[in-house]
């Protein structure tokens, strides 16, 4: 298992499955390790085997345990940490939206973009489904992997679903929020000051803070570093090295490209970069195996 951090007692893999395109696994057990706030472009379907994790949400804090789902939609800002001293044992899905979509298609009656009405559900049955998943893929059964992801999906789509709303013509603090939001995408690697941003847009530094965070859910240095992560992720997929990924997104160097990274995605980029590349760090232990 690629370490999250450097205690022994805590372990995370994430990775992608060649026989599932569009979907990404985390499988990890955290006990000091927290998630600092931040969004996914797809979505986010995770069940706890054992423990507690908290998780931080807009609408508040919930507290996902054995037996429970929790469900995030793409661009919905959230952290986590641990809810109990002994941390947190969990198997997590990110499904892309087109994934999703196509499923949503096949299976519902949803109309235009698909996604979920709750963030958590008490449902032993499809949380273990998402663990099974998991198991399919570290056996490198495609079939059934594959299957058991689109049960799952299905399920909890027809039990929880919704129709997310639809975008509307934006107000004037919305279209400067997305004006900001584009220059800092543009000018990643060599950002602004808030107040020089502020001045080329038009507006006041603090007027260009609610505003952002109204539209984004995060303000703008925390939305940048969660592009910056963002982008560090799609180079790594290439091939990039490391070191080369944090200079090309901004960050200063290396370590300090670590700890974002890891308090983001779980695993050290290294790690990350490891497993894109087909890398096994040690191998997967079996199911009588006691996990490092």
């Amino acid at each position: 298992m690629a370490g999250a951090t450097d205690g022994k007692d805590e372990w995370a893999r994430h990775w992608q499955y060649p026989g599932v395109p569009g979907l990404d696994l985390l499988r990890a057990r955290y006990v000091r390790h927290s998630f600092a706030r931040h969004s996914h472009e797809g979505f986010v379907l995770g069940a706890v085997r054992s423990g507690i994790e908290d998780v931080f949400m807009p609408e508040g804090t919930i507290r996902a345990r054995p037996g429970t789902v929790v469900m995030i939609n793409p661009e919905v800002p959230h952290s986590a940490r641990a809810g109990v001293p002994e941390g947190w044992v969990y198997s997590t899905l990110y499904p892309s939206s087109r994934l999703v979509a196509g499923i949503a298609t096949e299976m519902t009656t949803l109309q235009g973009t698909a996604g979920f009405a709750e963030t958590i559900v008490e449902d032993p049955d499809t949380a273990r489904l998402v663990h099974e998943v998991h198991r399919a893929a570290e056996e490198g059964n495609a079939l059934a992997a594959d299957s058991l992801l689109r049960v799952a999906v299905a399920r909890l789509l027809c039990r929880h679903g919704r129709s997310l709303p639809t975008r509307t013509p934006l107000a004037s603090g919305a279209r400067t929020a997305a004006l900001a939001r584009q220059l800092l995408e543009e000018r990643m690697a060599d950002p602004p000051s808030l107040e020089e941003l502020a001045h080329e847009l038009g507006t006041s530094p603090f007027a260009l803070l609610r505003a952002f965070k109204a539209s984004y859910g995060l303000p703008p240095h925390t939305w940048l570093t969660d592009a910056r992560v963002r982008t560090a992720r799609r180079l790594l997929d290439s091939g990039t090295a490391p070191a080369d990924a944090a200079i090309a997104v901004g960050f200063t160097d290396q370590p300090h490209l670590n700890r974002h990274f890891t308090r983001i995605v779980g695993v050290p980029p290294g790690a990350y970069r490891r497993e894109r590349a087909g890398m096994r760090t040690e191998p997967a232990p079996s199911s009588g195996r006691k996990r490092p």
